[in-house]
């Protein structure tokens, strides 16, 4: 059997180089995966919404397009660096758009985008914050499994 040098200089057979090729995700939707309401229980000490709660919402954004790809069940293992670029506002309404952009063997990239419309004046949209999501398919022994496409 024929080796090959992963990047990372491990040793690797052609049947290991096929284990991580990529599967084409779906295209994207125009619609969000979420939309929320901010609430005043979701607020910090300065009066904007807790960071906390819109990294939940990240992550159950990237959980819905991970499920519109492929239905199996899924846990998070990484979240990217979020940067907040705008506060969010009691009254808000969040919209979180996912998208995946890599499908692997067990694990999945879903790239969320986070949008608020403003309450104090709805045809103001600001670009709040976005983040790179891995999600892994998980079996009924929570062990990785292997993401099967449609």
């Amino acid at each position: 059997m024929t080796k090959n040098r992963h990047p990372s200089g491990i040793k690797m057979s052609k049947d290991a180089i096929k284990i991580v090729a990529t599967k084409t995700p779906k295209p994207p939707r125009n619609e969000p995966a979420i939309r929320v309401v901010m609430m005043p229980r979701d607020t910090n000490g300065e009066g904007s919404i807790f960071g906390g709660v819109i990294l939940s919402y990240i992550d159950q954004a990237a959980y819905v397009e991970a499920l519109r790809q492929a239905p199996h069940r899924y846990v998070t293992v990484s979240m990217k660096e979020v940067v907040f670029k705008e506060p969010v506002r009691v009254g808000d309404v969040l919209s979180l758009y996912g998208q995946a952009t890599r499908i692997g063997r067990t694990s999945m990239t879903i790239s969320v985008k986070v949008m608020a419309g403003r309450f104090s004046n709805p045809t103001e949209i600001a670009r709040v914050t976005e983040a790179e999501v891995v999600m892994v398919a998980i079996g009924d022994n929570c062990e990785p499994r292997e993401i099967e496409m449609d």
